[in-house]
Order: structure tokens, then C-alpha cells, then sequence
């Protein structure tokens, strides 16, 4: 455990934007982690993880504490499940092919999503079908005020559409440091129905796929569609699809019949934000070394050299566009710090 001064964090965030923290230090157990935060209570304090939802638009003027605990575990099973607790500071790609390998089913649909365990229920993230909610049994945390340890179980996380209490109620109070999850041991439930999965599939005649087989069919999606932060910086999906009423979507959806939506409750439905950035003519757009990515309008991109200021001003340019046709607002997925 070393205390750095003025640290870059270009390699800690997946933008890879060039700012500088104050104080840096690595924390790869709980007791480091008590410690760091016991011994700067005053201190002014940030917590970084995999740096995969965040954009960085200016230096961190205070300690940064990258959570770097490691390890993964089962903690019981029985016939049909099992429940695996994976440390904070574990890659969560990682994981999903760590719990793939041993034939545990439910995470396989979130394959290749940038980023650390730890910060999994933050976000509750999600992609094609399937949400950290639908197997995330509790995680542990500690208060960053007192350094309690504190169980947080499914029911008190609160998880929405890219939701939760750690984003809202309970935010910058509470640093995660394992999660458990409860994922099948038989009779998985294949979920192929969303997105390109199911055209992936019988693009090789798989009528009877296996969790590697969607795992790998969500790889082949997302390399096709997404960047790979490690040679162009990104950090995935930038915003967040809409979701509005049906009472406020029909005279949009009247204005413009091709717009595309998912119905998600009798009285709501969720419109692709990607679509929505496309028709308004920013994919593949490049301001600088800032832009819009080509084959995926929802995720943007540093060229090389662009700073946290000048993606934000492109987010706030595509916010304004889009919402100046359509008369929809799109939020940011990522943190802006």
C-alpha cells in the first residue's frame, strides 16, 4: 500500500483521459481499505474502480482509492443453484467466463462489459435480457464514515433501469467491496431472445446453444459493434435508452412512424437511444479528437487525445439535437466527474 501525489489516471479510466489525482493509493484487502479511510477522515475522498462509467473532465482533488481486492469463491449450492461471491476489484468479464467454465448459468448475456465487480450494482447493468437484479443476491460494503461492514440484500438495493440505492440515497456513502450472486446449475434459462443473439446463433446453425455458445454469440455482437477501450478509449454505452409514457410517445411516434420502441409496461415504453442519436445525424461524427462512434451512434469516443471537456460538449450537443427533433430527453449512462 503506497501513497502516491499527482497521479495520472489515464490508464485507470477507459476513456483514457490524461487527469491527475491529488493522492492515489491501491487498496487490495477490507483492512487496507478500513485503514486508508480511518486515517483520512478529513481528507476529501474518491473511489475509483475499474474506471469503465465515468468520464473525467478534470483533475481529482482529493485521494483517490482504487479498489483492487481480489478473488471469487462458491459460498454454498445445492441441487439446482449455486451462489458465487466474487471480490470488488475482480474484472467482471472475467468473471462471467470464470463462472461460464463451470457451467453456472445467468450471467453469460453480460459477457464483455468493461469493468470491475465491485461496481456492478451501482449501475445495475444490463445487456441483451439480462440485469445484475435477476441474480444478484447482497453485497457487502463499508461505510466510508464509521468503516462498518454492512450486508445491503437484493430488496434494499432499490434496482431501476440503470438504478440503484448506491446511485441515489445511499450515494458516496458506502464502498462495495464483494458481491454475491445466485446463478443455476441446471436447467439454465438460455435468454436468446434479445437483441442480434438469436441471428448470431443461426448464423452457425445453433439451434441448441450452451451458455458458452451465447456468451460467445454477445462477444461476437458487441467486438462488431463496440470498441475495445484498450485501443480506442470509450467507455460502452454513453447514454441511457428512454423510457416514456405511452400517453406522451404517441404524438411522437405519429410525427415519426419508423422510430422504434420496446413496450415495457401498459403504460411505458423504451426508445433505443442509439436510434435516436443516428437519425439526428452524429454516428460517426468526429468533432477533434472527440466523436461519435461509426457503428454504434450510443457510444463516444476519444481519438486519441481528447479531453473530458470536449467529449462532455459532445454529449451535451447530441442531448440538445435530439431532443430539439424528437422532443425526447436521453440522459447520461456514464458518471461525469
Amino acid at each position: 500500500m503506497e501513497l502516491q501525489s499527482n497521479f495520472s489516471l489515464k490508464s485507470f479510466n477507459t476513456f483514457g483521459i490524461e487527469a491527475q489525482a491529488k493522492q492515489f493509493i491501491a487498496v487490495h484487502s477490507v483492512a487496507e481499505l478500513k485503514t486508508v479511510l480511518l486515517e483520512n477522515k478529513t481528507n476529501k475522498k474518491f473511489i475509483l474502480g475499474g474506471g469503465s462509467n465515468m468520464l473525467l473532465t478534470q483533475d481529482i482533488d482529493a485521494l483517490v482509492i482504487h479498489i483492487d481486492l481480489k478473488g471469487k469463491k462458491i459460498i454454498k449450492e445445492d441441487e439446482n443453484f449455486v451462489w458465487v461471491e466474487s471480490q470488488a476489484g475482480e474484472s467482471w468479464h472475467e468473471f462471467v467466463l470464470w463462472t461460464i467454465d463451470h457451467d453456472f448459468g445467468g450471467l453469460e448475456n453480460m459477457s464483455l462489459i468493461p469493468g470491475n465487480v465491485g461496481t456492478t450494482p451501482v449501475q445495475n447493468i444490463g445487456a441483451y435480457g439480462a440485469e445484475i437484479k435477476d441474480s444478484f443476491v447482497s453485497c457487502e460494503a463499508i461505510a466510508i464514515e464509521n468503516q462498518e461492514s454492512k450486508t445491503f440484500l437484493k430488496e434494499e438495493c432499490h434496482f431501476g433501469y440503470r438504478e440503484s440505492i448506491f446511485k441515489n440515497s445511499v450515494k458516496d456513502q458506502y464502498i462495495i467491496t464483494s458481491v454475491v450472486f445466485k446463478l443455476t446449475k441446471r436447467n439454465h434459462k438460455i435468454n436468446i431472445s434479445y437483441g442480434d443473439i438469436a441471428a448470431e446463433l443461426a448464423k452457425k446453425d445453433n439451434t441448441n446453444p450452451t451458455l458458452k455458445d451465447v456468451s460467445n454469440a454477445v462477444i461476437a455482437i458487441r467486438q462488431s459493434k463496440l470498441p475495445d477501450p484498450k485501443q480506442l478509449g470509450n467507455s460502452g454505452s454513453f447514454f441511457k435508452n428512454p423510457i416514456i409514457s405511452k400517453k406522451d410517445f404517441e404524438p411522437i411516434h405519429a410525427k415519426f412512424p419508423e422510430m422504434k420502441f420496446y413496450d415495457i409496461s401498459e403504460t411505458k415504453v423504451k426508445v433505443p437511444a442509439g436510434w435516436l442519436i443516428e437519425q439526428a445525424g452524429f454516428k460517426g461524427k468526429r468533432f477533434g479528437d472527440a466523436g461519435v462512434h461509426k457503428n454504434q451512434a450510443l457510444v463516444l469516443v476519444n481519438y486519441g487525445n481528447a479531453t473530458g471537456q470536449e467529449i462532455l460538449a459532445v454529449s451535451r450537443d447530441v442531448q440538445q439535437t435530439v431532443f430539439e427533433i424528437f422532443g425526447i430527453t436521453i440522459e447520461a449512462e456514464v458518471n461525469i466527474i
